[in-house]
């Protein structure tokens, strides 16, 4: 393997303790020496594996309350010594300095803290300071040291010990490109946290860099940085690829405005929703989901907020479909689904909340919050007020349309999605494709309700809504052209809700 480097001594501070018993098990069954500190050189000497304090490596103890155990030339220069360079050489041989050729260190949980709500001290004291200094100096000598910045890669170590103690030169290469990526999003979440105007970055992710089959097309290179395995349990199927991980995004976030009071189920193609009810039962929910629009649910993206019960498996079975995403399943209902190899079934074990979203544009980064709101206000500016059914219909046909690509058009009828139109260069052009798309698959839209992502600037959008039977319209308003869509709705007995809040997405 080029640039091949055998392990001799291993470096080891780390926070999180779980899962790091194998690792180094199989590290002094190497014949790896091992330096440690503090709580983790109390758990690998309750093992009964021999461990050298680093206290023996600098001279000094541990002070100031643990906040210097591993600041000292003899630790940075073991990690930073460039092997046969000759100055290096005669440096550590001077000061009789031990080499690391392995560092597994993580960071403090400061993230944690900050969500657990306790006090400022505390937080503070969160802030590490020797363990990115330690992770850096590891990726930085990449070429003959190699750092595992995170218990997500304890297992990826182990399964690299497998083949003896040794790494290669692109293994230690992409293990430091993950290091700093790990120092990235903790930094930033720290500066965050100080400069409250400024989102923290949380959900660029952290944990393993997975590499991909490839990107958004097949000629495309793409890796996952993340840890995917916090949010599903895998249950069936292939690797998820680029593509799947956009849409599995999307159908957790839409899924996410629903309380699992009443079973909802959604159809997501290519991160737009083509199909989506909210039901009585499971089995119902599927099934006017799936009647939305048969033809985009082929290959699609399947999402709800209820346990897949063995009916609702025997229906869904019947489609093509990539992935299947619930927070629990039957189990007669898993031995069904897993009928095919390659489809994905992942079990959700907590709602996606997403705080913040990031883009690139040009040469730099877009950050902004995540789009939480619904409402800002409730006004009723049509004909007459909402009757319950409306106004029930107007606020599942909002979420909905927040969900879609603009400008968008959601046409809902009896808590179900009967049409949409998304991706459209004007606003008319959506209703005219949300109005294609009932008709396409049988649905009338007299009665039906209208959402639309942002507000109409002119009123030919409810001038079309009107003579296509569908009664009440919730938009944001704002244009300065309100008025005329106001007066259309109040001579033509239309209920017309403006929400104050726009939802473009892009």
């Amino acid at each position: 393997m080029p640039g091949q480097r055998p392990i001799q001594s291993a470096l080891i501070s780390v926070f999180y303790k779980d899962g790091l018993e194998p690792l180094v098990r199989r590290l002094h069954d190497l014949g790896v020496s091992l330096y440690s500190t503090g709580g983790t050189q109390e758990f690998i000497e309750k093992l009964g594996l021999p461990c050298i304090a680093v206290e023996r490596v600098t001279g000094y103890p541990s002070i100031l309350g643990g906040r210097v155990k591993t600041l000292h030339p003899n630790v940075f220069g073991g990690i930073l010594a460039r092997r046969n360079f000759k100055s290096d050489e005669a440096d550590i041989a001077q000061y009789d300095i031990p080499l690391f050729d392995l560092v597994i260190v993580d960071l403090y949980p400061f993230e944690e803290t900050v969500s657990s709500g306790k006090d400022e001290a505390s937080i503070i004291e969160k802030i590490d300071i020797g363990g990115v200094s330690l992770i850096r100096a590891a990726a930085k000598n990449f070429n003959d040291v190699a750092i595992i910045s995170s218990r997500a890669r304890y297992a990826h170590m182990l399964r690299l010990l497998e083949h003896g103690a040794a790494t290669g030169l692109d293994t230690r290469r992409q293990l430091a490109a993950d290091a700093f990526a790990d120092c990235l999003h903790y930094d930033a979440a720290i500066a965050a946290y100080f400069n409250t105007d400024m989102p923290s970055d949380s959900s660029l992710g952290t944990g393993p860099s997975t590499p991909l089959r490839y990107g958004e097309n097949p000629h495309q290179a793409a890796r996952f940085q993340g840890d995917i395995d916090a949010i599903f349990e895998k249950l069936n199927g292939k690797e998820l690829s680029f593509n799947n991980l956009v849409d599995t995004d999307a159908a957790c976030q839409l899924i996410a405005e629903w309380e699992p009071s009443k079973p909802v189920f959604a159809v997501i193609k290519h991160t737009n929703v083509c199909g989506i009810a909210q039901r009585d039962s499971l089995e119902a929910a599927w099934d006017a989901a799936l009647a939305g629009d048969r033809e985009s649910a082929f290959g699609g993206v399947l999402v709800t907020n209820q346990a897949i019960s063995l009916k609702a498996a025997q229906k869904i079975n019947e489609i093509f479909f990539e992935i299947l995403i619930a927070p629990a399943f039957e189990e007669e209902a898993l031995k069904l689904l897993r009928s095919k190899k390659n489809r994905i079934l992942l079990r959700q074990k907590q709602p996606l909340m997403v705080q913040n979203e990031f883009k690139r544009v040009l040469n730099g980064t877009l950050t902004q919050e995540a789009d939480r709101s619904n409402f800002a206000e409730w006004r009723e500016e049509g004909a007459r007020p909402c009757s319950d059914t409306e106004a029930a219909n107007l606020k599942f046909a909002n979420l909905v349309c927040k969900h879609l690509k603009s400008n968008a058009i959601a046409l809902v009828k009896d808590l179900q999605l009967i049409g949409k139109g998304c991706g459209q260069t004007s606003r008319i052009d959506a209703l005219r494709q949300s109005l294609d798309k009932a008709r396409q698959f049988g649905f009338s839209t007299q009665g039906a309700v209208l959402a639309s992502d942002a507000f109409f600037p002119f009123d030919d959008c409810v001038r079309l809504a009107h003579e296509a039977g569908i009664t009440a319209v919730i938009e944001p308003g704002g244009s300065i052209r309100d008025a005329d869509s106001i007066q259309f709705c109040k001579v033509n007995d239309m209920a017309l809700v403006l929400t104050g809040n726009r939802h473009f997405r892009h």
